[in-house]
């Protein structure tokens, strides 16, 4: 029996990057393990840092010559646009509350307008009895008066009485004072 084993070229292919990758890791620890090695990529770092930032400061000048934005003018534009949807996230918030407090209010002012619809209702009220107590307070007066006449005719009245029953009592007193005195010669 004979092992049909297929042949997988990605096989070697992954055998021979691991040994390249062992040789290229060994390598680049015996390079960064040496003094020399290290102060020459330090010094190489910083001319290539310095290059840089003049290269920055030309594309930022010759950026602003030509009117092109750079990627400083983005980030402070990104920052701006950030900025001010907070500040209209704020003001939203700020506008529902002030919608939400004037809708209150105007539910405040309509129980007013409702309690000032009943006071006035109410007003008119008392003002129709007012006028109304008014007229009858007016009309006891005039009673209080014709009455007050009544009162000093019936008191005339009554002393009228008085007189006219002493008279009577005198007239009926001179009636039998009084001598009847029959002549013959007089006529009755």
């Amino acid at each position: 029996m004979s092992t049909n084993r297929q042949h997988d070229p990605y096989d070697s292919f992954k055998k021979y990057s691991e040994i390249w990758e062992k040789q290229i890791n060994d390598f680049l620890f015996l390079l960064s393990n040496n003094n020399e090695f290290v102060k020459m990529s330090k010094v190489g770092t910083d001319v290539h840092s310095r290059y840089i930032e003049a290269f920055k400061k030309n594309q930022e000048a010759l950026a602003g010559v030509l009117n092109i934005p750079t990627k400083n003018d983005l980030a402070n534009v990104t920052s701006l646009t950030i900025q001010t949807e907070e500040k209209i996230d704020s003001l939203e918030e700020q506008i529902w509350v002030i919608q939400d407090s004037l809708k209150s209010q105007s539910k405040d002012i309509e129980s007013v307008v409702e309690v000032s619809k009943e006071i006035i209702k109410l007003t008119k009220q008392l003002k129709t009895e007012l006028v109304k107590t008014k007229k009858e307070l007016a009309d006891s007066k005039n009673l209080q008066s014709e009455l007050q006449e009544i009162k000093f005719e019936l008191n005339k009245l009554t002393n009228l009485k008085e007189d006219i029953e002493i008279l009577k009592d005198h007239i009926k007193n001179d009636h039998q004072k009084e001598p009847v005195l029959t002549s013959a010669g007089s006529p009755k």
